[in-house]
C-alpha cells in the first residue's frame, strides 16, 4: 500500500505517538507524512522529525488530505491528539467534509487514529470500512467510531435558526482563539459559539473580548479553526536550528498571530503587534534565533506554556488599546505599508525610530529588554 499520513497539531507529535504510529504503519506498504499548523511545526523541528514528516507547507489538514488523494495514495490516515474524545472527533469530521469538497472523486479510505496515548483513543474510517481498521483496532486497543456516531452525538444541531458552533471538551477559564486571535474566555465546561452574518454575535459559556472581535472581523463559523486553552501543553526544550538570515539588515511586520510566521525565518528582526502574536511568534522564532520587537499592552491571554524569546529581543508595552495605534503608524512609517525593510542598519536604530513614532502619539510606554 501507498500510505500518506497527515499528523495535525503539537500532542501527537510531543506524546511520542505521532512517530510510532508512522513506524507502525510502515508495516502496512509504503509511507508518506506531511503537516499543516504552526505549533505542529514547532513540535517537529523539537523533535527533530523534519525528515520524517514534511513541514515545508503551511497547509491546513484537509488540504494536505488532498496532496495525499492527488498523488493516489492507496489510504490516508489523521492522527489527532485531541482535548478529549469528542473534540478529536468533531475535529475528524470537520476536517474530512471540507477534504470531501475539494475532490472529484472519494474513492480514498480516510481512516482517523485519534488520542491513541489515552483510554478513550478511537479509530474511525470516514468512508471505507477496510480491514485494517479492525487490525488496528486490536492492535492499539482502539475503539471502533462510525461517522454516524460522531454525526449524531457532537455534530447535529437542535436549533437550525441560529448559526451556533458547540466547541466541546472546554475547561472554565481557558481562552478561545477563533483563527488565531483570541475572541474571549470560558467560564463553563460547555461551550458554544452564535453567529449571525458572518460574525460572532453571542457566547454560551464564556465571556466575548470586544477587542478580539473586532481583530476576527468577518467568520465562517463552520469552517472556522476554534481552539480553547494552550495551543501548546508539553514543556518542552526549544531546539534551535540555523536561519536564513541575509547578508542586509532585513526587518519584516507581523501584525497577525494567524500569519505564517516560518516565512520570516530569512529576517534579521520581525516586529510583532499584540500580546499574543509577541508571544506565538516569539517562540517560533526563537528556534532560528531570530529578534523580535514586540508591540504589546499588556493585555496578554497565555496560549503557550512558556514563550521564548531571542536575546536582544525588545518588547514596547504601551496604554492599553494603543498597540494597533502604534502598529499602523510604524507599517506606515517604518515600512511605507509593505511588509519588509532594508532601509536600518541594526535593532537599535529600528527601535529608536518606533520610540520616536510612539512619543508622537503621546502614549505613555516601557520598554523591556531580553538578555
Amino acid at each position: 500500500m501507498r500510505i500518506g499520513i497527515v499528523v495535525h497539531g503539537p500532542n501527537i507529535i510531543d506524546s511520542g505517538y505521532a512517530l510510532k504510529l508512522i513506524e507502525l504503519l510502515k508495516d502496512y506498504g509504503e509511507v508518506k507524512a506531511r503537516l499543516g499548523g504552526t505549533m505542529g511545526r514547532t513540535a517537529v523541528i523539537d523533535a527533530s522529525l523534519e525528515n520524517v514528516i514534511d513541514i515545508t507547507k503551511k497547509l491546513v489538514p484537509s488540504d494536505s488530505l488532498k496532496i495525499f488523494h492527488d498523488e493516489n495514495a492507496d489510504a490516508i490516515f489523521l492522527l489527532n491528539y485531541g482535548k478529549s474524545d469528542v473534540t478529536g472527533q468533531v475535529f475528524g469530521y470537520k476536517v474530512y467534509n471540507h477534504y470531501v469538497e475539494k475532490i472529484d472523486d472519494n474513492n480514498i479510505p480516510v481512516i482517523q487514529i485519534e488520542r491513541p496515548g489515552e483510554e478513550d483513543r478511537s479509530i474511525i474510517a470516514w468512508n471505507n470500512d477496510l480491514d485494517i481498521v479492525e487490525e488496528l483496532s486490536q492492535r492499539l486497543g482502539l475503539e471502533i467510531v462510525t461517522p454516524q456516531e460522531v454525526y449524531d452525538n457532537h455534530i447535529k444541531q437542535d436549533n437550525p435558526d441560529f448559526n451556533q458552533r458547540i466547541v466541546h471538551g472546554v475547561s472554565s477559564g481557558e481562552n478561545i482563539m477563533v483563527n488565531s486571535v483570541v475572541i474571549g474566555k470560558t467560564n463553563s465546561d460547555k461551550l458554544t459559539l452564535i453567529a449571525k452574518d458572518n460574525h460572532i454575535v453571542d457566547i454560551i459559556g464564556g465571556e466575548l473580548k470586544e477587542h478580539g472581535l473586532e481583530k476576527l472581523g468577518e467568520v465562517d463559523l463552520d469552517s472556522a479553526i476554534i481552539k480553547t486553552g494552550l495551543l501548546r501543553k508539553a514543556k518542552v526544550t526549544p531546539r534551535v536550528i540555523s536561519s536564513d538570515k541575509p547578508n542586509e539588515f532585513k526587518i519584516t511586520f507581523l501584525d497577525h498571530a494567524g500569519e505564517d510566521v516560518y516565512r520570516f525565518r530569512d529576517s534579521s528582526v520581525v516586529i510583532t503587534v499584540g500580546d499574543d502574536t509577541t508571544l506565538i511568534s516569539s517562540d517560533i522564532l526563537y528556534r532560528f534565533d531570530i529578534p523580535i520587537i514586540g508591540i504589546t499592552d499588556g493585555d496578554l491571554d497565555k496560549v503557550v506554556e512558556d514563550g521564548f524569546k531571542v536575546k536582544d529581543s525588545i518588547i514596547f508595552e504601551v496604554e492599553s488599546g494603543f498597540d494597533d495605534i502604534v502598529g499602523k503608524d510604524i507599517k506606515k512609517k517604518i515600512f511605507n505599508d509593505e511588509q519588509e525593510s532594508y532601509d536600518y542598519q541594526n535593532i537599535d536604530e529600528v527601535r529608536d525610530k518606533i520610540v520616536e513614532i510612539i512619543n508622537n502619539i503621546n502614549c505613555k510606554y516601557k520598554i523591556s529588554y531580553i538578555d
